[in-house]
């Protein structure tokens, strides 16, 4: 039977809350040991006596009523970003451990579909795939309309952002591989198809690893938004195109220069659009999604750069005209 994420979430949750009463653990914690038992199979793990026997029936009876497998994984996906928003709101979490929103992570999907199209198995790499809600928002996306596999690779220097993207990926049933590392070094992944990024801001503290990019600062620390997007190229295929989220002054800084100079030696700028400004606190917070493509494979630049500024989603007349103006944009630019 299939039910709505909002009906899983109250009994996911309180099967949290009960580990998380008699392990005296936190939040996280007690998400990742509740998540990883529903893999097992509903089965509870018990050590030391713990969690109770009482607490252990009443858990395995959640577990059926739950009955994850037979949920579709875009529903188990939303249910798991609830229970992560709790998480993130109990254990009081650092801002740059927040999940991208729903709506950035369809946006991206949607822009794949029209700008990329996808009519055979593909890979994408998410290098800052932190809970993994970005790349998993668009693997169920491009898997439903293409009816084609997507396999996925994420990299994270962060254990508990990796065991929740993993648990995620295992109840949801994605092929994710993920691995454990700084993302501005030489990745263990083959060349991917795509990528996907809703980037850190700020500076990159190890110079030593960033003395080989030539997006690097010409003193003092660089960019690490920079770096990501240099390194996170080396590994698309040619032709393979990359949708990151950046600070919409990103070309306005004194960086950018170099930067510019880099992305025309390797890649096709083929969009930069901002997101709904609606989505952000004030003018500084502003994000927009940056659209690369790499040479090679018969790639090309566009005859006009993808350019504008997502409208509301609750004006949806707008919203409408806006994705029309893309699907042209696809028709008289970017294809021949």
């Amino acid at each position: 039977m299939q039910k709505t994420p909002e009906q899983l979430f109250e009994q996911f949750d309180h099967a949290t809350e009960l580990i998380q009463s008699d392990l005296d653990c936190s939040y996280l914690d007690a998400y990742l040991e509740n998540a990883e038992n529903i893999i097992d199979g509903g089965k509870v793990r018990v050590e030391d006596g713990l969690p109770k026997p009482t607490t252990v029936k009443e858990l395995e009876t959640i577990y059926k009523q739950l009955d994850l497998p037979h949920q579709s994984s875009e529903t188990v996906r939303r249910l798991l970003q609830l229970s992560l928003l709790k998480v993130i709101q109990k254990d009081t979490i650092q801002p740059n451990y927040q999940m991208t929103p729903d709506t950035i992570g369809m946006l991206i999907a949607y822009l794949i579909e029209q700008i990329v199209g996808l009519d055979q198995p593909s890979t994408i790499l998410d290098p800052v795939v932190g809970t993994g809600n970005l790349l998993t928002t668009v693997m169920n996306y491009l898997a439903k309309v293409s009816k084609q596999p997507v396999q996925g690779y994420g990299i994270d220097n962060d254990e508990s952002m990796l065991a929740a993207a993993s648990v995620s990926s295992e109840l949801q049933g994605l092929p994710l591989q993920l691995i454990h590392q700084d993302a501005i070094s030489n990745l263990d992944v083959p060349q991917v198809d795509l990528a996907v990024a809703d980037l850190p801001i700020g500076y990159y503290p190890l110079d030593d690893n960033a003395k080989n990019y030539q997006t690097k600062a010409a003193s003092g620390h660089s960019y690490v938004h920079h770096l990501l997007i240099e390194h996170t190229m080396n590994y698309l295929v040619p032709g393979g195109f990359a949708f990151f989220v950046v600070p919409s002054d990103l070309f306005k800084t004194k960086e950018s220069e170099n930067f510019v100079k880099w992305i025309h030696s390797v890649a096709f700028l083929q969009g930069f659009i901002n997101l709904p400004t609606d989505m952000f606190r004030n003018a500084e917070a502003q994000k927009s999604i940056l659209i690369l493509q790499n040479h090679g494979s018969g790639a090309y630049q566009a005859k006009q750069v993808l350019l504008g500024t997502f409208p509301s989603i609750k004006d949806q007349r707008a919203f409408r005209s806006f994705m029309t103006e893309i699907n042209q944009w696809v028709k008289t630019s970017l294809n021949r």
